[in-house]
């Protein structure tokens, strides 16, 4: 990182980063390479307080006793996101969906959704999304140049998601820029751009779920399969969700789907490009489904598609040898767990052999990912299909990243398949 003094610039120490880090007011060096910024934070400032009056966390030790603990540190945002969204449908939608909600909500809303995707469908998802996959491939067979978010790594998590909730393949086409919009609202800066687009993208999102429901509910599906069904009916005993939560959940299933694999592919074709062992290495073995599960757990950590949660506190708690009271607004370092040293040895370096590989991409506890087994399917089945058909793949052009904080990935990645 640079500061300039108004005529020249110089580098700053590791410790005038830490001191000076702020989540609001990130430089355009961050987006390229946060993971200095967390090394800095890790060595100099592991529990930093915040110029806002929040905390960052940033070493692996401190951010698992957070979410073990859900009554200690809530998930709950009505608090923090009042204050930035005001009475609006992005409110609305944020306090509403499972990741930011503590039981019993959260709990009701995870067994619907978990017993639709248990080990047993997602295994009987593989043959459809290698057909899926496959035909993703075969369409950029005569192409010189494809742009492998839109065209493969944004369309396998939409494809896959859309069947889970029944939505006609011809109804899919706005999905990805609403999902875009709706999360990038959850950056620490929302500027007047991206409350309009957010606060749009959930209305529009909120009346094309309520026909969608309204068609579902006059034609329940097998429970068993279908997730919709399941939330409309609820789950045993419980009392079935509201219209309201009910649609929330929908846009929270899409959105969370989307994101978390398309960033996946994206980011590890990319760092492939950078690490040409690794890349040949993989190929070698793509053929071999457990070396590829091992591969997928460091690509997760190696460049986490959701860099950064949050909790808030119940009751005074002691992080990293600091007290915090009651309401502390803590920004979790997913992305800086993931390369601390004291967890993985040479944390800076792809090894897609790790083991053991205790990443946190898809969180801990009770908030683990409701689709982790889903999102780990796809990506090993995307990239290993990818790579057997086009091995010698190559950049064509610059990849344009994605300027958000929160979730890390392209929105654009051009190569040639060759």
């Amino acid at each position: 990182m640079r500061e300039s003094n108004g005529c020249a610039s110089r580098v700053m120490s590791p410790r005038e980063i830490a001191d000076s880090f702020d989540l609001t007011k990130l430089p355009p060096e961050f987006y390229a390479d946060p993971y200095s910024y967390y090394r800095a934070l890790r060595d100099h400032a592991p529990v930093k307080h915040m110029p806002d009056g929040s905390w960052f966390l940033s070493r692996f030790d401190d951010i698992v006793p957070v979410y073990r603990d859900p009554k200690s540190f809530s998930s709950d945002k009505k608090k923090e996101f009042g204050p930035k969204f005001g009475a609006t449908p992005l409110f609305e939608h944020h306090t509403t969906s499972l990741i930011f909600n503590d039981p019993p909500l959260h709990s009701r809303v995870r067994r619907a959704i978990v017993g639709a995707i248990t080990q047993r469908h997602i295994a009987a998802m593989e043959p459809g999304l290698v057909k899926l996959v496959d035909s993703l491939l075969d369409a950029m067979a005569d192409k010189a140049e494809v742009d492998l978010v839109e065209e493969f790594a944004a369309a396998i998590p939409i494809g896959i998601i859309g069947n889970l909730l029944g939505i006609a393949r011809s109804e899919r086409e706005p999905l990805r820029g609403w999902s875009l919009s709706i999360l990038s609202a959850l950056e620490p800066v929302l500027t007047p751009e991206r409350a309009v687009k957010g606060n749009r993208a959930v209305t529009e999102m909120l009346a094309y779920l309520k026909t969608l429901v309204d068609e579902r509910r006059g034609n329940l599906r097998d429970p068993d399969t279908d997730v919709l069904t399941r939330l409309i009916l609820g789950e045993n005993d419980d009392e079935p969700l509201t219209e309201n939560q009910l649609l929330h959940q929908c846009i929270f299933l899409l959105n969370a789907g989307h994101e978390t694999t398309t960033n996946l592919i994206g980011n590890t074709l990319y760092a492939l490009t950078l690490w040409p062992g690794q890349k040949a290495t993989l190929i070698a073995q793509v053929d071999d489904v457990e070396r590829m599960k091992i591969a997928v757990e460091e690509f997760l950590r190696f460049e986490s598609p959701v860099q950064l949660g949050n909790r808030i506190t119940t009751r005074d708690v002691s992080v990293g040898g600091i007290t915090l009271p009651p309401d502390s607004r803590i920004t979790i370092g997913i992305g800086a767990a993931n390369r601390d040293p004291a967890q993985f040895a040479e944390p800076d370096r792809m090894e897609i052999a790790r083991e053991p590989n205790r990443q946190l991409a898809f969180g801990f506890g009770i908030h683990t990912c409701a689709g982790i087994n889903l999102a780990r399917l796809e990506g090993r089945v995307a990239l290993s299909r990818f790579l057997a058909r086009y091995p010698r793949y190559s950049l064509a052009g610059e990849a344009v990243r994605d300027r958000r904080a929160r979730f890390r990935g392209f929105l654009r990645l051009p190569v040639r398949l060759h």
